[in-house]
């Protein structure tokens, strides 16, 4: 597609979007509840197609690492996961129209803030084809219309879903361009949407640093976005070993190619031999590659030396940083240093050091005695998510229907005139 072509694509896109908004903003809870459970089922009776698609785009991306095919991949319970997560959209209480603050000033007007929609929201992502449900529901039920890019190489898996979230949106009578998925390949697809401010009101990456560094750089519109993953779990000396077994095992090994899951593994001093010896051959099963500090490899002679990079790798791969530290101070120092602000864990059964941990680590989610893997819409009951985002305007942490509203001023009065 050449520049022209493309250019008048994009703009016929935000053009139907734009439109598709207005539609969507007066949309009552009843009419987009009965498109999110419409396309829930279209999504479970299409179970053969979109597991089709898939397998074509897994075929047609043979050279993917293993971490990509598991981002790109559907199975039934990833299907059914789909759906259910738009189940839970529905069972959301919608925000839009919910009026907050609403007082009398001394002149007898009223003032309040009334939740509105963001009107257009542009979604690019990678390799997730859930994306395209989920995104799809949370930006419907938050009154917007969305435009989404997914990677070349999920397109068979975006289009199919994409398919039964039209039919869906046609069963309660809610415009199809509410949902549009960008359909050419072409890479110069994203500079297009990144420039199309006007219609265009946020932006949202989902996928690689790269990906997310080039949408910031040259987004025209807001973005919300997180860059790194790095999420460390610290065992404090007055853990519950089984409890903090548990939670790094899974922190780490849950899934690898995943945001949330955990790059680094803090252990106090006081309790890192004993947490070595239990942890270590766990994830030796699971296949995790160590890398250590000097004190670690003291106790796990064959751990890989760590080096600097290592504090600051999202590895999103079978590959664990672990380092020994004094104390609860010298963890928060480390996690200060060369966290992400995504996700950061203590395990301990001191009330004091879990109320400091809470209040003194900055990341978009802090959790005491809890997998890293927790950080996440659906498990937040957000019904689904759309991105996480470790910025501090104008969401934070996994955005759900909240974060794709905004408020604006609403003013009551009866004839009143400023004197």
């Amino acid at each position: 597609m050449n520049d022209q072509a493309l250019g008048s694509y994009i703009e016929q896109v935000g053009r139907a979007a734009r439109d598709a908004s207005v539609a969507m903003a007066r949309a009552t809870t009843a009419e987009k509840n009965r498109a999110l459970h419409a396309i829930a089922a279209g999504i479970e009776a299409s179970l053969t197609e979109l597991l089709a698609a898939n397998a074509a785009d897994l075929a047609a991306n043979p050279e993917l690492d293993p971490a990509l095919v598991d981002r790109l991949e559907l199975n039934p319970a990833r299907v059914a996961a789909m759906a259910d997560g738009l189940r839970q959209i529905a069972a959301l209480p919608d925000p839009i129209g919910e009026v907050s603050n609403l007082h009398y000033r001394p002149t007898g007007i009223q003032v309040g803030q009334m939740r509105v929609p963001l009107g257009v929201v542009g979604i690019i992502y990678e390799s997730r084809p859930n994306v395209t449900a989920d995104a799809a529901g949370l930006c419907l039920k938050a009154g917007n219309a969305v435009i989404l890019r997914g990677g070349s190489e999920a397109l068979q898996s975006n289009l199919a879903i994409a398919r039964c979230v039209a039919a869906g949106l046609g069963t309660a009578g809610l415009p199809a361009n509410a949902v549009q998925v960008i359909d050419t390949t072409d890479r110069a697809a994203v500079s297009a949407l990144l420039g199309a401010q006007r219609y265009i009101d946020v932006i949202v990456p989902r996928g690689g640093k790269g990906l997310i560094e080039r949408v910031s750089a040259e987004a025209r519109m807001p973005v919300i976005k997180h860059l790194d993953g790095v999420c460390h779990v610290y065992i404090d000396d007055r853990a519950d070993l089984d409890k903090a077994i548990a939670i790094a095992l899974n922190a780490k090994t849950h899934r690898y190619g995943v945001c949330n899951a955990m790059e680094t593994l803090l252990l106090a001093e006081d309790v890192a031999g004993s947490a070595l010896a239990r942890l270590v051959p766990l994830f030796r099963d699971k296949g995790v590659e160590l890398r250590g500090c000097a004190r670690t490899r003291a106790l796990v002679p064959d751990c890989v030396p760590a080096t600097e990079e290592d504090w600051h790798a999202e590895y999103l791969a079978p590959i664990l940083a672990i380092r020994i530290v004094p104390d609860l101070d010298a963890a928060l120092a480390h996690i200060r240093r060369y966290g992400s602000q995504h996700t950061d864990a203590i395990v301990t059964e001191d009330v004091s050091r879990a109320r400091r941990f809470l209040a003194e680590v900055d990341s978009s989610s802090v959790m005491v005695n809890a997998s890293t893997r927790f950080a996440d819409g659906y498990e937040y009951g957000l019904g689904a998510e759309i991105g996480i985002s470790t910025d501090k305007f104008h969401a934070r942490g996994p955005v759900g229907l909240e974060g794709l509203t905004s408020k604006k001023y609403i003013v009551i009065g009866d004839g009143h005139v400023r004197r």
